[in-house]
């Protein structure tokens, strides 16, 4: 179960780092193609969302990792998938069924990491 939920950390880690880095680091113009939604949320929302986003993959790792509050990476975990839902309903608010197509496995992986971290 410890060897799962490290993959599965892992992963989410990975993929929430690479997203929140970016929305920090660029702009509205370079993030627009890759995420559509930018144009109608304003910059300071997406650096927010960002700035959860790497903190939550901190979240991920770092508490297992050290053992100090371990329950972080359930929370880290069951937000991710809150994040997701949220995702998926604006998506949905605005008409992009296929976008969703992402939101609904990163929600299966986060719930599953939520899970697999009470091993800890």
């Amino acid at each position: 179960m410890v060897v799962a939920y490290w993959i599965v950390a892992v992963l989410l880690g990975l993929m929430y780092l690479f997203a929140g880095g970016r929305k920090i680091t660029q702009s509205q113009e370079q993030l627009a193609p890759m995420m559509g939604w930018v144009d109608t949320v304003p910059m300071p929302v997406v650096r927010l969302i960002g700035a959860v986003e790497i903190l939550g993959a901190a979240g991920l790792i770092l508490p297992p990792l050290t053992g100090i509050a371990p329950v972080l990476a359930i929370a880290a975990a069951a937000g991710f998938a809150v994040l997701q839902i949220l995702a998926a309903a604006l998506h949905l608010s605005r008409g992009e069924v296929k976008e969703t197509g992402l939101n609904v496995p990163l929600i299966l992986l986060a719930v599953a990491a939520a899970w697999l971290a009470t091993a800890f």
